[in-house]
């Protein structure tokens, strides 16, 4: 038997391999080419490839040529005109290579077998994230595209400091991640425990970002400890800052590592806009967040043990709302609260048209309702009202301050101003525990030397933010 029938039977060995791992798969197309030299199989998947670059740049090149060189390498170097190519270690490696939206080249005069570059993946154009948007600035948002993410960051950043490292995650996914940080800005140690951290997660399927979220925490809490974005304007602002980042495929939400405590009420508006404008602002999101904490829990305090801390005219006014609900004031409150809690779930999940009209509609007929029928008194309505709107102001802490709002009401419902204070006193004592990718939570609150007033409470200007920004990098590796 001679060497060319050897090679043509492992030529259709390979094949068959091949084959046999994608059986079932409709949009997989096996292309043959018949040459002066043997025949060639193209193999690729027609939904994640850009047939028409395959036709232009493999197909006709290698059609055309009339006497197409035995050597593999010099049809790797002169024929094909794609720009990423490469050698194929064995049948397994070529079925990934397809997967991953490559064609893969099967010669039967050769048992080099090659990869190129060819996919196209169906993708959303880059609009703007519906929630984070802003009155002034970018309206770019990530898509779930990782090249397109990525391009977003380089047009930003054009600095030889900006490393981006791609890792593959998940055993039969393998979704593509990108870890991004600034070399001279990020200190080593975070990014040291990021890479650590991702090198230690093992699933068999990353499916979006929070299996990634998961695996950088330290510590369990209702507060996220890790941040999130759909924004490469933040993002960009973020490593700057020293921070990492990571973007992972078939995922809008950008990972933000480390994330403190104060930028919860942070906006990019603060940025855009006059800043005595946004300082002010910002005030108001403090204060709205310690309304939606702790009013409940304080007003259920006061009028359950502590009459005689308010006024007795409020209290005679307060006992004539309640003279006729049937329920104890802690029983009231709790009803309140789910209620108002059915009508976010329920303004979040509709359509959003028909979300937002029956969230105010709602909330104004169950709470009259909920007053005509005695179940609440008119007081109580204010109190949770109140409390519920405040927490809009700081959305993505919503989870984390209705629980610790309701366990606060509990201890305050059992000890009054006691099991107020020991439930806040818990409270901060939990934030001040937390750390993120090893440093405080509450950081610069919570770290003397390092502490920056530029952009804690309120806002400096923007180049004295830059200045202090290089100095707590500094500090925070010397520490």
């Amino acid at each position: 038997m001679s060497k060319k029938s050897m090679d043509f039977k492992k030529y259709e060995e390979y094949l068959a391999q091949i084959k046999a791992l994608l059986v079932k798969n409709y949009d997989v197309k096996y292309r043959k080419i018949d040459t002066n030299n043997g025949e060639i199989t193209l193999i690729y998947v027609d939904s994640i490839t850009n047939q028409e670059f395959i036709a232009k740049n493999i197909t006709a090149p290698i059609v055309n040529t009339e006497n197409l060189p035995t050597d593999v390498a010099d049809i790797k170097s002169r024929i094909i005109t794609t720009n990423d190519i490469g050698d194929v270690e064995d049948p397994v490696h070529a079925v990934k290579e397809i997967l991953f939206g490559n064609a893969v080249l099967v010669f039967s005069f050769s048992q080099q077998v090659l990869y190129t570059e060819v996919k196209s993946y169906s993708k959303r154009g880059i609009q703007e994230p519906p929630a984070e948007t802003v009155l002034k600035g970018p309206r770019e948002g990530f898509t779930e595209n990782l090249q397109d993410n990525v391009s977003l960051i380089r047009r930003r950043i054009r600095s030889p400091k900006l490393k981006i490292e791609k890792f593959l995650m998940g055993d039969v996914s393998e979704t593509a991640l990108a870890v991004i940080y600034i070399e001279d800005r990020a200190p080593k140690d975070v990014v040291d425990f990021v890479k650590k951290r991702i090198s230690k997660i093992h699933t068999n399927f990353l499916l979006e970002g929070k299996y990634i979220d998961k695996g950088l925490q330290t510590k369990d809490s209702a507060f996220d400890t890790i941040g999130n974005t759909e924004k490469p304007d933040i993002m960009v602002s973020k490593i700057t800052e020293g921070r990492v980042a990571i973007l992972v495929d078939n995922n809008p939400f950008a990972i933000i590592a480390p994330h403190f405590f104060v930028e919860y009420f942070h906006t990019p508006d603060d940025y855009y806009l006059n800043k005595y404008g946004q300082n002010f602002f910002r005030i108001i999101r403090w204060g709205a967040f310690l309304i939606s904490l702790l009013l409940p829990g304080f007003y259920l305090a006061l009028i359950t043990y502590h009459f005689k801390l308010i006024p007795y005219i409020f209290t005679f006014r307060m006992a004539v709302t309640r003279a006729g609900v049937p329920f104890p004031a802690f029983i009231e409150v709790l009803i309140m609260m789910f209620f108002f809690q059915i009508l976010r779930e329920a303004g979040i999940r509709l359509p959003q048209p028909i979300g937002s009209a029956l969230s105010i509609v709602g909330a104004l007929i169950l709470g009259d309702a909920a007053i005509g029928a005695g179940l609440t008194s008119q007081i109580t309505v204010l109190i949770i009202a109140l409390s519920s709107i405040s927490l809009f102001l700081v959305p993505k802490m919503y989870g984390a301050v209705v629980l610790w709002s309701n366990f606060i009401l509990v201890l305050s419902a059992l000890l009054g101003l006691p099991g107020f204070y020991i439930g806040f006193i818990l409270f901060v004592s939990h934030i001040a525990g937390l750390d993120t990718c090893g440093y405080p939570y509450l950081y610069p609150m919570g770290t003397y030397k390092t502490l920056n007033f530029g952009d804690l409470i309120l806002r400096d200007d923007l180049d004295h933010i830059s200045k202090n920004i290089m100095q707590k990098d500094e500090s925070i590796e010397e520490n």
